[in-house]
């Protein structure tokens, strides 16, 4: 199998609800806290970068020391709230990226392609959508602007007012061409499974018949109750582990984890107050890391890798 892990590289105070136009990016000077993974597992990192942290000369220079040692793939991480162009909207922020008029959402790609060309050197292969929300306008965007690989999909997981990735594909595939404007664009979705393969089907049509209130309640509490997965701040070990060997039992050959660059800083989350969650974190992927490379064949990978490992087996 290979393993992929993602890290958002973003702001801080989005856990808190709030959407700043010019917030802070100090969680940067923490990455190196994710240095053991490189150091002593071998495995790279994909560092999907939003435009503040690429804006910011101290973050770029923790983020290039990443790539000059070799640890990281660097990718786009699209932040409409805080993107360049700013304009206002008639709704409030995060404002679902296909409800953005699409030339103001391809002037925010420019800007983002355009900052991470200048303060990084890279042309990013690989991205992420803001809070997962990927609409058929970003879908068609990416592949124009030179992505290969979007990892915005979080399967068995529907958001009240915002993404609904349930019942999207487990595992990595090229996308349908008439979704991507006929380019070839692939897919990493984060590795979730449920306890009960044919489980999803049958809880998500019945969500459908029920109100809003009781169909969002119905659809998280299966992904709390019956649902696994390998990111670190969702699931305890032992859930990482099990989905691991479900994802394999049903013909998985790519694990894709992800964490946000906040939740390994001292109040970065409310998951992460201080300085000690912040380290048992670190310590949780570590423990991962070392079961997992002594109980199966694993391989690290980039984001930007998957694609054309795939594509060396099976055309788009």
């Amino acid at each position: 199998m290979k393993l992929a892990i993602t890290i958002d590289v973003e702001e801080e105070g989005l856990f808190s609800g709030h959407y700043s136009r010019t917030p802070t990016v100090a969680n940067i000077q923490d990455l190196d806290r994710l240095a053991f993974i490189p150091l002593e597992f071998g495995f790279p990192l994909t560092l999907l970068v939003a435009h503040p942290v690429a804006a910011d000369q101290a973050a770029c220079a923790v983020i290039r020391r990443w790539q000059d040692k070799g640890w990281a793939e660097i990718g786009g991480h699209l932040h409409p709230w805080n993107t360049p162009p700013l304009e206002e909207l008639p709704y409030p922020d995060p404002v679902p990226s296909d409800r953005i008029p699409e030339p103001l959402l391809r002037r925010k790609f420019e800007a983002l392609l355009d900052i991470l060309r200048t303060k990084l050197e890279v042309q990013p292969r690989c991205f992420r959508m803001g809070r997962f929300d990927i609409g058929a306008q970003v879908l068609k965007l990416l592949p124009e602007y030179g992505f290969i690989v979007d990892s915005s999909f979080a399967p068995l997981r529907a958001v009240k007012n915002g993404p609904d990735h349930f019942l999207a594909c487990r595992h990595p595939s090229w996308l349908p061409a008439e979704t991507t404007g006929g380019r070839p664009l692939y897919e990493a979705p984060l590795t979730m499974q449920p306890l009960l393969d044919a489980a999803p089907k049958l809880v998500y049509r019945l969500a459908q018949a029920l109100p809003a209130a009781p169909r969002s309640l119905l659809l998280q509490t299966f992904r709390t109750l019956a649902v696994v997965g390998v990111q670190p701040l969702w699931h305890p070990l032992v859930s990482m582990r099990r989905a691991v060997a479900l994802h394999k039992r049903r013909g998985g050959e790519v694990l894709t984890m992800f964490l946000h660059s906040t939740e390994i800083w001292p109040g970065g989350s409310p998951a992460v107050p201080d300085a000690a969650a912040a380290q048992a974190i670190c310590d949780k992927i570590r423990a991962f890391l070392r079961w997992l490379v002594t109980t199966h064949d694993i391989q690290g990978v980039t984001l930007g890798e998957l694609a054309p490992l795939s594509h060396s087996r099976s055309s788009p």
